[in-house]
């Protein structure tokens, strides 16, 4: 689907507005329609998936950093593991120019320290008009995160990891089903009930722990984990999980509400952002260090071992042989390579898969997790982007994580169809703007 030129920026202007219920009394059926389709063509369509499948590397051979270059810092430069580090990345907080009421964006860019093999990396930091520790809700896309709680509970109690099965449903099934949605391998699709099963086994104190002093150093006390996706969680088959020939039990708390850690959706303290309230930078920052597993060994999370990020990115492990990867690079949505594929081609008109395959040489990566739902409480409809880029020969190689948040007031499932409308403004505006600026 194309969406007209013309009608996407004035959908845009009556979002910035607040005059979508005008729109919608228009008698102009295009409009209408054009939003309706967003949602199944767009919004919620299945992924493109690069020619070459076969390379499970996480990343893109990266540009080299100019001696004494300040514009990109290395993590040793940074020092994550000191409190305030935020203070200390090369940043540009203002530097993609969507207003306020366009969305909040953020991106980690990439270059290498040196051209010697195994050199570090180092990053740029950019936001729009400071908003990298506005609170917002997640939806959905905070899903990995109870991924990786889990697994390094199960890793640091059990020694054991993602290269199990739970019951009979190998996890890489069940991580691949939370982001296609649909019934992958064993997996039986019900996304919320297997991220809330992951959360169950986490707990929410672990959970929250490792955005602050158990993991990512976070300054912003109002981050946290302490929600769930679904009264019903996962349960496998014989309760049990099974590596090699050895069965395992995990525990996990039956229902969220019996982990003390758990907080209800508008509990005391909760406020409107619910009780998973995330930012940009937060969830920027979690997926960068998952994806940087093996080559940033600073930021790496301290049980996790490089076959559980594996399985979170390919799915290795998956009982579905018919597919030839699964994990997050299944994610729904083709919001985000169409940003792409027009901030490389300039085109709109270009076909987005055929742009992404020709600029990497079919070896181009978009590992995400989206995010979206009619709040009641806030009046809107909400869209969430979170996502790790390859793109491989690309400028020299490309390399980013990326998150982005999107509003539309107003009540009704229609508004999350705006809210995806506006994303796609915000991205392919904000990409363009980064892959055209001159390189620093």
């Amino acid at each position: 689907m194309k969406l007209n030129t013309a009608l996407f920026w004035l959908l845009y202007l009556v979002l910035q507005l607040n005059l979508v219920s005008q729109v919608q009394a228009q008698s102009n059926e295009s409009i209408t329609q054009e939003v309706r389709d967003f949602y199944p063509l767009v919004m919620n369509a299945h992924p493109y998936l690069p020619s070459n499948q076969q390379d499970h590397k996480i990343g893109a051979n990266l540009p080299i950093r100019k001696p004494l270059e300040a514009n990109y810092l290395n993590a040793k430069e940074i020092n994550y593991f000191k409190p305030g580090w935020e203070l200390r990345v090369a940043s540009d907080w203002d530097f993609f120019s969507a207003r306020p009421e366009m969305g909040k964006i953020l991106v980690i860019d990439f270059k290498q320290t040196s051209a010697e093999p195994g050199s570090n990396l180092a990053y740029r930091y950019l936001a729009n008009h400071n908003s990298q520790n506005d609170l917002y809700e997640p939806w959905s896309s905070s899903k990995i995160f109870a991924y990786t709680a889990a697994i390094a509970r199960v890793r640091q109690t059990l020694q054991i990891g993602a290269n199990s099965r739970a019951g009979d449903v190998p996890i890489a099934d069940l991580i691949t089903s939370i982001h296609s949605y649909e019934p992958f391998g064993k997996a039986d699709g019900n996304s919320n009930a297997i991220a809330t099963y992951f959360a169950n086994i986490a707990g929410r104190d672990g959970l929250t722990a490792l955005f602050h002093d158990q993991w990512l150093m976070l300054a912003n006390p109002a981050i946290r984990f302490r929600g769930a996706y679904d009264n019903d969680a996962f349960a496998p088959q014989d309760g049990l999980w099974h590596s090699g020939e050895q069965a395992f039990e995990v525990p996990a708390y039956a229902k969220s509400s019996d982990d003390p850690g758990h907080q209800t959706y508008r509990c005391e303290h909760c406020g409107l952002t619910g009780n998973k309230p995330m930012t940009t930078l937060a969830q920027a920052e979690w997926l960068k260090r998952l994806a940087l597993h093996e080559r940033e060994p600073l930021t790496r999370h301290p049980y996790l071992e490089s076959v559980d990020l594996e399985v979170l990115f390919f799915g290795t492990g998956r009982s579905q042989s018919a597919k030839q990867v699964g994990g997050m690079i299944q994610g729904i949505s083709l919001m985000l390579p169409k940003a792409i594929a027009l901030a490389i081609s300039g085109d709109e008109n270009a076909d987005p898969k055929q742009v992404l395959e020709e600029a990497t040489r079919g070896h181009w990566r978009i590992w995400q997790k989206i995010g979206w739902g009619p709040s009641e409480t806030r009046g809107s409809g909400e869209n969430v982007v979170l996502a790790h880029v390859s793109l491989p020969h690309y400028q020299g190689g490309k390399e980013f994580t990326i998150a982005a948040q999107t509003t539309a007031p107003g009540d009704g499932e229609i508004y999350v169809n705006y809210a995806g409308i506006k994303m796609q403004a915000l991205l392919s505006q904000s990409l363009q703007e980064l892959f055209n600026s001159p390189q620093p």
